[in-house]
């Protein structure tokens, strides 16, 4: 692989002799100067495909490499040792990774097993003194997720939730055109989150480790994509739930749930979630001066969006590879954001999905303060 200098040299002198035909100083700003900062060392918990997408993607990444593996299959961290090139003294199991206190090679520690392990396993690798990266939703309710916040706070670790879309720059430039008042006075969210799911005995259809069925999973992107695009907090949910399959969807597992929310502004929010509907993958917005749409709004791309104003034309990045590089100008930098995802982010989220499910079961209007 040459270095930047030969490939310039390579430039100028082919270029001898012939007219110039294009501004080489765009040429040469777009050779990226090497990274010379800091590096996040990662190690993975739980190596599923959600764990593989992640860990494709840190290829990518210039401020955070793959280091580590935490998996209770030893052929899975065998693969994934001769694939990363991971050292054996890097690899544990569930029963072993609290020595990861002792090993200076890893700093953080991203959690991508069942929502129902999430609590335990933070609280261990806070303990443990490392930093923590938590898959959303950060845990089965507001009660764990709050517990997790304050380990992490006592041992003076950090706490960050997978919101990818945080960093997704579409979706940024929309939150920014909020921001800017380009819409006006947001009035109305609709959020349509939802697929059909397959394989019936997979864990995000037992209630002990999913903590529910489609809203921990996939409505929570409505709930999250409300909060950011709208720019402000739910007062209050009501919320409905529809199951056509009781054998598939168990007692505490949802399939489908049509919520509302409603805010301090007089905003209003209409959110259908399902594990039983699919192409439900949109949010629109509208104030009182435009609106926005986006289709997909949150799959892995690429995002698609428009406005009253045209289409939305910022290039697509893997998700995962930007989170990850964000995440560590976040641990090393203190860099936040535009919308924050730190553990008291994600306990927003739980608090609003605790108060969905009382919804459904009481048919009423449930309160929140957030």
């Amino acid at each position: 692989m040459g270095s930047r200098r030969s490939f310039i040299e390579k430039v100028t002198v082919s270029a001898i002799g012939v007219p110039l035909i294009f501004n080489s100083s765009k040429l040469f700003a777009a050779v990226e100067e090497p990274y010379d900062g800091p590096v996040l060392r990662v190690a993975i918990m739980g190596l599923g495909s959600y764990g593989s997408r992640v860990a494709k993607a840190m290829l990518e990444c210039k401020k955070a490499k793959l280091v580590g593996v935490i998996s209770g299959t030893p052929s899975k961290i065998k693969d994934w040792q001769s694939k990363y090139s991971i050292p054996k003294k890097n690899c544990y199991n569930y029963e072993n990774f609290d020595a990861i206190k002792n090993n200076d090679d890893i700093d953080a520690v991203y959690i991508i097993t069942p929502n129902g392990l999430h609590c335990d396993q933070t609280l261990r690798v806070a303990k443990a003194g490392k930093h923590v990266i938590c898959e959303k939703p950060m845990g089965i309710n507001a009660e764990e997720g709050q517990k997790m916040v304050d380990a992490c706070k006592a041992a003076n670790v950090k706490l960050l939730i997978g919101y990818r879309m945080h960093y997704e720059p579409k979706t940024m430039a929309l939150i920014k055109m909020r921001e800017n008042g380009e819409f006006g006075k947001p009035k109305f969210f609709q959020g349509q989150s939802g697929f059909v799911i397959g394989d019936p005995t997979q864990w995000r259809l037992n209630k002990e480790l999913a903590g529910g069925g489609a809203m921990m999973d996939i409505g929570i992107y409505s709930i999250n994509g409300a909060r950011y695009i709208l720019g402000e907090e739910p007062i209050w949910v009501t919320a409905q739930e529809t199951k056509t399959d009781p054998v598939k969807f168990k007692e505490g597992v949802d399939e489908t749930i049509q919520f509302q929310m409603g805010f301090a502004s007089g905003a209003v929010a209409n959110c259908l979630s399902s594990y039983n509907i699919g192409n439900l993958d949109r949010f629109f917005m509208s104030g009182s001066e435009g609106w926005l749409e986006m289709k997909p709004s949150t799959g892995y791309g690429p995002i698609k969006g428009r406005t009253h104003k045209g289409e939305l034309t910022q290039p697509h990045y893997t998700h995962q590879a930007l989170q990850m590089d964000g995440m560590a100008e976040l641990i090393f930098d203190g860099k936040q954001p535009l919308v924050p995802l730190d553990g008291e982010e994600g306990v927003k989220d739980m608090k609003i999905i605790d108060a969905i499910f009382k919804a459904t079961k009481t048919g009423g209007k449930v309160e929140l303060s957030l």
